[in-house]
């Protein structure tokens, strides 16, 4: 696939520096561009003066999934999601789990001619409630996915997005008028962490976490634990006393396990035991749903009531095996779960 088989649509918050060098205003990195470059994602490039998309209408995967695989566990359980995703990513994380796709360059990959009124027919004809804007980062393909979102909301439909949380502020309102519910990766909880691993910051991910939440969209978090990188229980200790604090006890939150992928081939795969860890800190600190992800057949998948602690929802991988919630309350003793249940 070539350069010319790509979009060029004018992208959204950018602004002119001279008459050749733009500035990207969509997320944290705000590259300056020169003409006939591109931002750091790799989909957004300076055009004679003008910040154009590359990927808009073009998808790179388009699957029909179990909402479960977002993840989201508290959000229309048991149903299915439309899930798109372009190439490109605004942050290098050295452990990307879909690194062929996020760290592709447009042109390099193989691709489908799909405009937002197409994907808004096949999520329709799918019998799909949702389209999800995931796998890579929703936030380099913003124009598509917000033009699809709005779409959406017309034919009834809802909208979600997995994502990093790397974000603006601005572009971060607009998208979320339009969304139902987020899972966002709270990659680690140190600056420090944020540079060395992601090329990034913590600041505008947990800022975004907060914009979420205060917007009334419904939120989880995944964590995705890497051995000897972002396992210190003080670390995971302080992210979920930061999360109780900030955003509330029945945040959900994630704790997933790590498989070597892209640039850390040689760290091992997360151990249960780590993964136990952590769940357990997210517990005595005062978190009502943490869920243990990525490990196939384990009861940390499963959801329990906070206040009788029976098993509520079971699951077995992305399937749904027993659903006890009867209207939103805990089927045992009546309490409220929190979450989006019809």
């Amino acid at each position: 696939m070539r350069e010319a088989n790509l979009s060029r649509l004018e992208a959204m918050y950018w602004k002119n520096l001279s008459d050749t060098t733009v500035q990207c205003g969509l997320c944290p990195n705000r590259c300056i561009i020169s003409n006939g470059k591109r931002g750091f994602c790799g989909v957004r490039v300076n055009i004679d003066g003008k910040l154009y998309t590359t990927v808009y209408g073009k998808p790179v995967a388009v699957h029909v999934d179990p909402i479960e695989k977002k993840p989201l566990s508290h959000f229309l359980p048991g149903t299915t999601a439309f899930s798109i995703a372009t190439a490109g990513c605004n942050l290098g994380c050295l452990f990307c789990q879909n690194w062929q796709i996020s760290q592709a360059k447009p042109e390099d990959a193989a691709h489908y001619d799909l405009d937002p009124e197409k994907i808004v027919d096949l999520t329709v004809r799918s019998g799909s409630p949702t389209i999800a804007y995931t796998y890579t980062e929703p936030t380099v393909f913003y124009e598509y996915m917000l033009q699809c979102a709005k779409l959406a909301k017309k034919r009834g439909l809802r909208n979600i997005f997995h994502s990093s949380g790397y974000i603006n502020p601005e572009p971060l309102s607009e998208i979320l008028k339009y969304t139902d519910a987020c899972n966002i990766d709270l990659k680690g909880f140190s600056e420090k962490y944020y540079q060395d691993m992601c090329f990034g910051h913590l600041d505008p991910v947990l800022n975004t976490l907060k914009t979420i939440k205060k917007a009334g969209v419904w939120l989880e978090i995944t964590n995705l634990v890497i051995p000897g990188k972002n396992d210190d229980p003080k670390m995971i200790k302080e992210m979920c006393e930061w999360i109780r604090t900030n955003l509330g006890p029945d945040v959900p939150l994630y704790f997933s396990a790590f498989y070597p992928q892209y640039k850390l081939q040689g760290v091992p795969p997360t151990p249960l035991k780590t993964l136990e860890m952590a769940a357990r800190i997210g517990r005595e600190s005062g978190l009502n749903y943490v869920y243990i992800g990525n490990v196939y057949g384990n009861a940390g998948a499963n959801t329990y009531c906070p206040k009788c602690r029976k098993m509520i929802i079971e699951r077995e991988g992305f399937a749904i095996k027993q659903m006890n919630i009867v209207d939103g309350k805990c089927k045992y003793c009546g309490y409220r779960i929190a979450g989006v249940w019809k």
